[in-house]
Formats: structure tokens, sequence, C-alpha cells
């Protein structure tokens, strides 16, 4: 089948588990960087925030599949990509990509970006390890524009004792708290009004989340798993910083990623290097290269 031929072939897929499940161990095979958390990731794009225009398109023998989604400013994002071993060279790639951007086009997009749609994406852009995927990108006329970071923190099978930073903090009058799921919504608020609303929802959604209050005001929080099995996001209020409370909020996160099973955390799209260098001995690892190209 030609790659001209394999775009009309594609078609939107099927909601269905068993179908679902079968994307899942696809991923898992395709993205070898990333095998573990391949399912979680398609669980994750296909459980987005309310009034996301996305979809997922597959191949008929299901050996390729793409999510696509849209946001702001008519700019649609390709979210992932992926590629049966055994199908890979066949120009499977390349037409899964042609079929993202119509549908994109459709929805009015103008840009297409391999570039993270935040808050429900899979990586700030295209992992540089995976090498095919960047010549199949570049070769479709995509320039790169930019490049993200991801931190690894090696997690201890110990997990430090934090009694003194808490009296410190206490004397200080600020209290760290773990916000429960079903306390979320003040955190998730004073998210919003300092950052953005992705911020939010991925505070909404966390596996874990942590935040420092004095006085009744919430200061600073933490989260983790929004974006399945990493930490991020996180901030400190501006009249808060300097307090240390930052450190404190991350290393329970992190306590709590160990209690968990995992052994080493990644630190998403990161900003602060120096700050998780000091407070967690965590290490540039993992860039990304964000692409995008316009839509005629």
């Amino acid at each position: 089948m030609t790659a001209t031929n394999a775009v009309h072939a594609i078609r939107p897929l099927a909601p269905d588990v068993q179908v679902v499940e079968r994307v899942e161990k696809l991923a898992a095979a395709a993205l070898w960087a990333d095998a573990a958390e391949a399912p979680l990731l398609v669980r994750r794009l296909s459980t987005p925030p309310d009034g996301r225009r996305w979809t997922a398109l597959a191949t008929p023998a299901l050996d390729g599949v793409v999510f696509a989604s849209m946001s702001e400013g008519g700019v649609g994002h390709v979210d992932l990509l992926a590629v049966e071993p055994a199908a890979q060279g066949r120009g499977t790639g390349r037409a899964l990509v042609r079929a993202a951007e119509e549908w994109l086009r459709c929805e009015g997009a103008t840009e297409a970006r391999f570039a993270g749609n935040p808050p429900c994406y899979a990586w700030p852009g295209i992992d540089v390890r995976y090498t095919p995927a960047a010549c199949l990108v570049e070769s479709l006329g995509y320039d790169r524009y930019r490049v993200a970071w991801n931190m690894t923190a090696d997690l201890p099978s110990v997990v430090p004792d934090d009694r003194a930073e808490l009296d410190r903090l206490a004397s200080a009058g600020v209290t760290v708290r773990d916000a429960s799921l079903t306390e979320r919504a003040p955190v998730a608020e004073f998210v919003r009004r300092n950052w953005n609303d992705s911020w939010a929802w991925e505070v909404e959604q966390a596996t874990g989340c942590h935040y420092a209050v004095r006085d009744g005001e919430i200061l600073a929080f933490a989260a983790w798993g929004s974006r399945p099995l990493w930490f991020g996001p996180m901030g400190t209020a501006e009249a808060a910083r300097g307090l240390g409370v930052g450190r404190v909020l991350l290393r329970r996160c992190l306590a709590e990623q160990a209690a968990a099973g995992l052994r080493s955390v990644q630190i998403g799209w990161v900003g602060p290097i120096r700050f998780y260098a000091q407070a967690a001995a965590a290490r540039v690892e993992r860039v990304f290269w964000l692409y995008r190209r316009p839509l005629g």
C-alpha cells in the first residue's frame, strides 16, 4: 500500500476496550525508550481536559497510531506517533502524520507542531534518541524551533528525615500538608490564580500533591503523576520564595514516588535546573526537539 492510499485507509480509533488494549501494546513495542509508560500515555491522552478537540487515528491493521489535538490560536499538535517495529520503513509513519495534519486542517489549524499540548501531553517534543522520528518530521518540512529537557532524580531506598526542615518552616509559621483528591479544589484555585489553567488541571489530576500554608493562605504546591509517573508541576508564590518550602514539597513528592516503587523520577519540562540539581541531585538527561510547520 502506498503512503497516499494509506492516508485514505487510516480511520479514527474505535472506542473499544480491546482496541485500546491493542494500541497500548503497539505503543509499548514502538516506543522503546518509554515502553513501561506507553500504555499509561495512551490512557492519559485518551482522557484529556473537557473541551479539548482531539483524535486518535490508526491503520486498518492497528500497526500504527497517531494522536492529535488542538490548542489555542489555530495550533495543532501531533501528540503521539507509534508504528509497530515490523511495519516501520514502509511509509506508515508518514501516512499517519499526513492523516493527522488533514484532521488538524479540518479543525481549523494553521500550524502543526510536534510539541506537547499542556496540560495533557506525552512529551515536550521528540526525544532526540528517537532519531527516525526526527528524520521523518524534518523530511516532511517541519522546522526545529525550540529545545526542552527533563531532569532525572534517583530515588533513595531510605527516605531522608525532613523533620528538621518542617520544624524550621513551622518556626516561620508555615505548615506543609498533603492534598488528598477530595481536598484539591483550594490548591487548584491557588495554582490557577498564580499560574494558569493548565497547571490547575494537572493538580486536579495528579496522583500526589502537597502544599504549604501560612495563616490560612496557600503559599506553594508540588504535584506528581498527572503526566504518568513524572514529577511536576510545582510553584511557590513570590511572597514565600526564599523560605526553602519548595525543596521540602519536592522531597515529599519524591518520597511518595519512591514508596510507589519507582527508583528514579523524571522531572518534566524543566526550567530551574540549578534548583533541582541542588534539592534532589537531579541531572539533565532527556532532551527534546520541538518542531512546527505551517499547514497550507
